[in-house]
């Protein structure tokens, strides 16, 4: 288990919780007779939590512009079956779980829902072991590029917009300029300006230069008065 801890970041106090973390129902109900081995479902019913708490948190904290709605979306995006089994497929998780002899004929190791319910049992796993700045730690550097994604792709897509109107008049010259890349190198954030020939239209802040340039394009739209203050 040393390889999966070091691709984790994470080294446990207590390897029967993340042996237990990895052991799907099918290896436990066929060794019972043997030795009692319990599980990853209760764990996984735990890590559903942990998981929602720390995403909750994170685009609470770091996607101010957006309301209660649009937070859920982005929240839902990114704690759904797919996105979980990517982030479990970057751990190569699937080589190291228990699993019974008919789930790994049938290609367990690969399947989806397996490998995403572990992620989530592994998540419990660390947050029982360590706390739960130590799930945090090891969840968001994973989890932040698919937040960024959802958040991107849920924004309206303000850019394209301003730039149909600024065609209408084929002399006027429109460009987003990079003034500031703040913090280090994970934890980035981007502010880019548009301007209209040599006037400033708006200012926006993000985690990735599209979605600054779409929070930038936003504020032009407002100052044009095409789009209300409240949107």
């Amino acid at each position: 288990m040393e390889l999966l801890e070091n691709r984790m970041g994470y080294s446990f106090k207590n390897n029967a919780i993340l042996k237990k973390a990895l052991t799907h129902s099918s290896y436990s109900n066929e060794v019972k007779h043997k030795e009692k081995t319990d599980c990853n479902e209760r764990l996984e019913f735990l890590g559903d939590s942990v998981l929602s708490v720390i995403v909750s948190e994170f685009i609470y904290k770091n996607y101010k512009q957006f309301n209660e709605g649009i937070l859920t979306r982005i929240r839902a995006t990114v704690v759904c079956e797919g996105s979980l089994y990517e982030l479990s497929s970057k751990l190569e998780l699937g080589s190291f779980m228990y699993l019974g002899h008919g789930e790994l004929i049938s290609e367990g190791r690969k399947r989806k829902s397996i490998l995403a319910d572990a992620f989530e049992a592994l998540l419990a796993a660390i947050y029982l072991d360590g706390g739960m700045e130590k799930a945090r730690k090891f969840l968001l550097p994973l989890i932040k590029p698919e937040i960024e994604k959802a958040a991107t792709g849920l924004n309206e897509d303000y850019k394209s917009l301003l730039q149909k109107i600024v065609q209408q008049t084929p002399e006027e010259l429109l460009e987003y300029t990079l003034v500031r890349e703040e913090g280090p190198p994970h934890d980035r954030y981007f502010t880019f300006n548009v301007m209209l020939n040599t006037n400033l239209l708006g200012t926006g802040r993000g985690r990735s230069k599209r979605e600054a340039e779409q929070l930038a394009a936003q504020e032009a739209l407002k100052l044009l008065g095409i789009i209300d203050e409240e949107s």
